[in-house]
């Protein structure tokens, strides 16, 4: 793994913010850090980036104790603004970007050109205060990029984003992800998850309660619930009493099903009792979203 959070125990007085959290992140994929609120996934993004000392457990970096040095290999966007208000945009990212070893010619170089990409480069000269949300979130974004660093950490990128500027930086998040970057998401978004995430964790009361692929997962949630579309016929459709016909449409000459099967029968079995009647136009599986799932597994207080 490239990164790795062992067995992490961390105490705030009588709250137990994580009680033996363990999390393991591969090298270049997009790793979702989930939960409601309070669970516990700030604290150990500040325990990974040395802001916080756990009580207990090993934060693992490419295989080594993590140390300061490391640090120059991560770039972390805190959910908090943590830009200087009175300070000028263009001023204070360049000072940023040198505290993260670029010289400032470089710097100014790629700022300036990130700066144009954002569509921010007439705010290089404005103070920080006239900046709206979204906006600041733009510039903390570019800076916790600029240097390439192995691993990013993002926590509720999306936060203040329109539509289009979301999608923006979606789009920016896969293009690093191509280039080799590591990055850990977290975020209540769970449409963007599903977009974005290779892997999950999903926290819960200060414990991980869910982990693995997202495809995996997804599928390991599934009902044995389909949706096949068929070219209209007159006559309705006949299945054997223990398949479900859940919901049912017309339109456009097609039927639409939604079929939810008993358990031990497969897609093949349906098709077999569709085929004779009606001609097929597409069979699909309806997983569940991650959405779904994360209210299902946090309602219940799941196990990992």
């Amino acid at each position: 793994m490239f990164l790795e959070a062992q067995h992490i125990e961390k105490q705030f007085g009588r709250f137990c913010a994580l009680d033996d959290v363990s999390i393991g992140v591969r090298e270049g994929v997009i790793f979702g850090l989930l939960g409601p609120n309070g669970a516990g996934k700030t604290t150990l993004i500040r325990i990974v980036n040395r802001i916080t000392k756990q009580d207990k457990g090993t934060v693992l970096f490419n295989g080594h104790t993590m140390t300061d040095e490391d640090m120059m290999q991560i770039g972390y966007l805190p959910e908090e603004r943590g830009l200087y208000k009175k300070m000028k945009v263009g001023e204070q990212a360049l000072y940023l970007a040198q505290l993260k070893g670029l010289s400032r010619r470089d710097a100014e170089k790629k700022l300036r050109e990130c700066f144009e990409k954002f569509e921010i480069i007439d705010w290089w000269y404005r103070p920080v205060e006239q900046l709206s949300k979204g906006m600041q979130q733009k510039v903390q974004f570019i800076v916790t990029v600029l240097h390439r660093p192995r691993l990013l950490i993002f926590d509720e990128p999306f936060s203040g984003f329109d539509p289009v500027n979301a999608n923006l930086l979606k789009n920016e998040i896969l293009s690093l992800r191509s280039q080799g970057a590591t990055i850990i998401l977290s975020t209540h978004n769970m449409a963007s998850v599903e977009e974005l995430c290779d892997d999950i964790a999903l926290i819960n009361k200060s414990k991980v309660v869910l982990s693995g692929s997202v495809s995996q997962i997804r599928r390991s949630y599934s009902r044995n619930r389909f949706e096949v579309v068929t070219q209209a016929a007159g006559s309705p459709l006949s299945l054997p009493a223990e398949y479900v016909i859940q919901s049912h449409k017309t339109s456009d000459g097609e039927e639409t099903f939604r079929i939810a099967l008993p358990e031990g029968c497969s897609a093949n079995s349906l098709l077999s009792a569709v085929i004779p009647q009606r001609q097929i136009v597409s069979v699909s599986e309806l997983l569940p979203s991650m959405n779904d799932i994360f209210v299902e597994t946090v309602k219940e207080g799941g196990v990992q």
